[in-house]
């Protein structure tokens, strides 16, 4: 599908790559300068709703930049425009809801890598879009890099045809500890009482199998989660067929307080996930942020993360089915 729409002229940004012909991210700015209010961007989009999720589609990523958005009930009043419906985050990253549909994004120290990952990847219902607005971009660092999974997945089949077999006939399985209450000193660090949204121990167990997990409770009052089995790829509706690397092995894998495993107990081989994570690096798309912009990426189809940074850094996100 072509570019076609009167009311946007495309841009660019750096770092943006051309990945199986299609530009990532593709950057939409407004069509004259004096339609960069608000207002015009809002009718923009609304007039031309489907075109945009097709957009988002074909690109994966969606860019808005040069407009007048300035704070988070602008932000919001973007992702209504849609009338897609909301998804609420469950996920061990400590967040604070802003305003309505609108939330921070990972509220972890600054100075640490948040893994990429696609967004609940391991929950049975996973959001569509993640939708990213930049209040305030920080003065060094702290991008918002984004990978197209099925570049993974194509790299690791060419480079372990048959690990990767053995991971997709068998699945995977995940463990996570979580304590009782959050600790934002850590990117990991939400509690299981607001991550379930109750400190009633029967009711988050409850809860928690509505979303596909077994829990343990450890004497400390905190729980680990067990998850499998879990796909290592998924191919989606509309995305040309492609096999998407859906799954957080590289994130998890290995760690103090999470581990991945083939879901029979079988451990993955270091090696694999030691060169699965500089694939991912690899065939990253690094984005520099800028005060207003508003970023779609199409939750299927990229994994992101975020990088280290120096403080200022405000970054609102909307998560969407």
């Amino acid at each position: 599908m072509e570019f076609c729409c009167k009311e946007f002229k495309v841009g660019k940004c750096e770092g943006e790559k051309l990945v199986d012909g299609e530009t990532l991210p593709l950057v939409l700015e407004p069509r004259e300068a004096n339609k960069s209010e608000l207002e015009s961007l809002l009718l923009a989009l609304n007039n031309n709703k489907e075109w945009f999720e097709e957009m988002i589609i074909k690109n994966s990523a969606v860019l808005l930049r040069g407009f007048d958005v300035n704070k988070a009930e602008d932000f919001n009043d973007i992702v209504e425009t849609f009338g897609w419906e909301d998804i609420r985050y469950v996920g061990p990253a400590p967040r604070t809801h802003i305003y309505k549909r609108v939330w921070t994004a990972n509220e972890g120290p600054l100075s640490e890598f948040i893994y990429y990952h696609h967004e609940m990847v391991l929950i049975k219902e996973y959001p569509k879009k993640v939708i990213l607005f930049c209040e305030i971009p920080p003065p060094e660092g702290g991008e918002t890099p984004f990978v197209p999974s099925f570049r993974v997945t194509e790299r690791m089949v060419e480079e372990f045809p048959e690990e990767v077999k053995e991971m997709e006939e068998k699945g995977l399985k995940y463990s996570f500890t979580a304590p009782s209450n959050s600790d934002t000193t850590s990117m990991r660090g939400r509690g299981w009482e607001d991550a379930f949204g109750t400190s009633d121990p029967n009711e988050a167990e409850k809860r928690a199998r509505g979303l596909g997990m077994d829990i343990e409770w450890l004497p400390n009052g905190g729980l680990k989660t067990i998850l499998g089995p879990r796909n290592l790829t998924k191919v989606f509706e509309g995305r040309k067929g492609r096999r998407m690397w859906f799954n957080t092995v590289v994130g998890m894998h290995g760690k103090e307080i999470s581990s991945a495993t083939m879901a029979d107990g079988t451990e993955i081989p270091d090696n694999v996930v030691k060169r699965c994570g500089e694939i991912i690096e690899e065939e990253s798309i690094q984005f520099k942020w800028q005060k207003g912009d508003v970023l779609f990426l199409d939750n299927y189809a990229l994994l992101h993360g975020r990088r280290p940074s120096l403080p200022p850094r405000k970054v609102l996100v909307a998560t969407t089915k």
